[in-house]
Order: C-alpha cells, then sequence, then structure tokens
C-alpha cells in the first residue's frame, strides 16, 4: 500500500472561478482534467472552515449531549458539542472554545480521537474529534444568537442506544462516537 503514489491520482486544475465567498461558505467552479485526459468544465467545490467536535465526559462519567434543530434537514437530533475553527486558533483551541461556549463544561484531559473529511467529494475542510475525559460545568452556556441549544447529560449506555436507533445523524459525529465505543 505504501508504493502506490497518491499524488498519480491527482486532477489538473486548468481554470478556477469563485461563484460565492463568504466566511462560512466558499463556493468554486473548477475546469479539471484527470490523470486520463478527461476533462470536467464544471465540478463544484465547497470550501468551508476546519471543523471540531467533542466527545465529553464529564467527572461522574455522563456524556455533554446537545439537542438543536438543523434548518437544512429540518430535523431535531442529539449531537455532540461543535463548531468551526476561528483562523487565529488551533482545532483544541476552538473544541475547547465552542464546548464552553455551547454547554458550560470546561477542564478535563483532552486527546485527539480521529481527523475525518465531512465530504471529500466536493468539500475541502476536515472535522477535528476530541475526547475530553473529566469536563465540569464552570458557567452556563453562552452560545451565539443562531444556536438554540439543549445541552443534556445521558450515561454511556444511554447514548449507546441513541446511537444504534439512528438518533445522531451526522456523519462527523457518527464517526468518532462510533470510534469511542469500538476502542473501549
Amino acid at each position: 500500500m505504501d508504493s502506490l503514489n497518491i499524488d498519480s491520482k491527482r486532477w489538473q486544475i486548468l481554470s478556477s472561478q469563485y461563484i460565492l465567498q463568504n466566511p462560512w461558505l466558499t463556493v468554486r467552479r473548477d475546469h479539471v482534467r484527470q490523470p486520463s485526459g478527461v476533462e470536467i468544465p464544471d465540478y463544484w467545490v465547497l470550501e468551508y472552515p476546519e471543523w471540531i467536535n467533542v466527545i465529553a465526559i464529564t467527572t461522574s462519567g455522563l456524556f455533554v449531549i446537545e439537542r438543536q434543530y438543523r434548518h437544512a434537514i429540518a430535523r431535531t437530533d442529539y449531537e455532540i458539542p461543535a463548531g468551526c475553527v476561528e483562523p487565529s486558533e488551533s482545532p483544541l483551541e476552538a473544541a475547547k472554545r465552542e464546548l464552553l461556549e455551547e454547554t458550560g463544561y470546561a477542564g478535563g484531559e483532552w486527546t485527539s480521537l480521529m481527523c475525518v473529511s465531512p465530504n471529500g467529494t466536493s468539500m475541502t475542510n476536515f472535522t477535528h474529534c476530541f475526547l475530553a475525559n473529566g469536563v465540569s460545568l464552570v458557567d452556563r452556556p453562552h452560545p451565539e444568537s443562531t444556536e438554540d441549544i439543549d445541552v443534556l447529560l445521558f450515561s454511556d449506555v444511554e447514548v449507546r442506544h441513541l446511537l444504534v436507533e439512528g438518533k445522531f445523524v451526522q456523519a462527523t459525529m457518527v464517526a468518532p462516537l462510533y470510534k469511542y465505543f469500538s476502542t473501549l
């Protein structure tokens, strides 16, 4: 596997045009040529900032879980704390900030759990997933004005049940939860 030249599969960008640029989403149209010579004149790329999420477990062993509505899929589901990495911060700094802002929890021992691509076909960013063991409630939540988050505490049995029953639907949250439970 290591002997494969991964870059031999890289596409050549013949031209790029930005269609939309804002802090949360940038849309780019690329004209590309594959190594086989096939050209794709309209390949759409979505540029997003890096994302983070956190599996946070309290000092008493409960998971800090959020529940909120997501307009694009018109559903209210369970989530782990998550957010965007600001340009001036590392993914770990962003994870600690988002956990505190959204839930009021902080502290604990932090480890990197995994890094996943939300959708490598069309999105440029990665989601950096962290595990925070031993967090404590230190403040009230301070969500952004656009966030309406319920903060809940669940046992590992309850989180597993919600996961298996499809109550977590965002792939970038499902993946680290399954990884966490598979490595116990």
